[in-house]
């Protein structure tokens, strides 16, 4: 399997291509390729910051010999006015980098603030925050680790790195019974270092996974239960698994469901309804270059 850096490094390779084309024509136009510049990352709404790492890795991805200098790192409350970080570099590196940037770090920093929002509210409980997959095509990475730089805790990455029954799966499978077994079959002679977890949507549901599931699945999946109804499976389960509950969570309501006892809640909104926070790009002009100051990069 692929490490966090080797994926983020095809993320980045393949972004560029997309942005840059055969070339960044504006640049190349009209600044001399071998002109050294510095930019400054402009903080221009308040939060959690995320994407500092990122951004330094782009940097050097274009352009290995960079001075890169973090005033913040991840995770820091961030605030309108402050400087994240600045960069030197040839001017064409950060002219080329300066868009992708700035799409992850608004990106990141915005999931990375609505998390925090999130396990704020989960203070002084036990359950824990899950992300889901409900992300962008070709940036669940970035999100996921935002996620984390929030607080939050993440979920599978994927189809492959464990076995979820969900429904439909259960549906297509004759129900809850056979996909249990089948499942368990499967990992047995395929991958044993799968887990099962097993959805359920009923209280019926729930015992039937007790019945057949101890020492095979390791967490029950409660979707759209009240918590009243969450208790209710609780008192079943006991603490022969992990539970889950999922399904209607929101900023309103989840401190009702921690109240339960859950482990986990799950919240597909960390990544979906989270909003993009602002930051800028802004080149520091030498008076080699301009007297004027800053100037906006577009």
């Amino acid at each position: 399997m692929q490490t966090f850096n080797e994926r983020l490094h095809h993320l980045i390779k393949e972004a560029l291509a997309e942005d840059a084309g055969d070339g960044d024509h504006s640049t190349l136009s009209c600044i001399p390729s071998t002109q050294k510049g510095k930019a400054v990352l402009k903080i221009k709404q308040d939060g959690i910051l995320a994407g500092v790492a990122v951004a330094q890795q782009i940097f050097s991805f274009v352009e290995e010999g960079n001075v890169f200098n973090a005033f913040k790192k991840d995770g820091d409350a961030m605030h309108n006015g402050e400087t994240a970080f600045e960069v030197g570099a040839n001017i064409h590196t950060i002219l080329k980098c300066e868009r992708l940037v700035l799409n992850c770090m608004q990106r990141m920093s915005g999931i990375a603030t609505l998390t925090k929002t999130y396990t704020d509210k989960l203070k002084g409980y036990k359950t824990k925050l899950l992300d889901t997959r409900k992300t962008t095509p070709n940036f669940r990475l970035l999100e996921k680790e935002a996620v984390r730089i929030g607080g939050g805790i993440n979920h599978r990455f994927g189809l492959f790195d464990m076995i979820m029954l969900k429904d439909n799966h259960i549906d297509y499978a004759g129900g809850i019974e056979n996909a249990i077994n089948k499942a368990w079959e499967y990992v047995q002679t395929k991958k044993p270092e799968l887990k099962i977890e097993v959805e359920t949507r009923s209280i019926e549901d729930v015992k039937k996974v007790c019945a057949v599931g101890k020492g095979k699945v390791f967490r029950i999946l409660v979707d759209n239960f009240t918590p009243q109804q969450i208790a209710e499976a609780l008192e079943i389960i006991q603490s022969d698994f992990e539970t889950e509950a999922s399904g209607g969570i929101n900023l309103d309501n989840v401190q009702s469901y921690a109240e339960t006892g859950v482990n986990y809640v799950s919240v597909g909104g960390l990544i979906h309804q989270a909003q993009s926070l602002d930051l800028s790009l802004k080149a520091v002009l030498t008076p080699t270059l301009s007297t004027s100051g800053e100037g906006d990069i577009l």
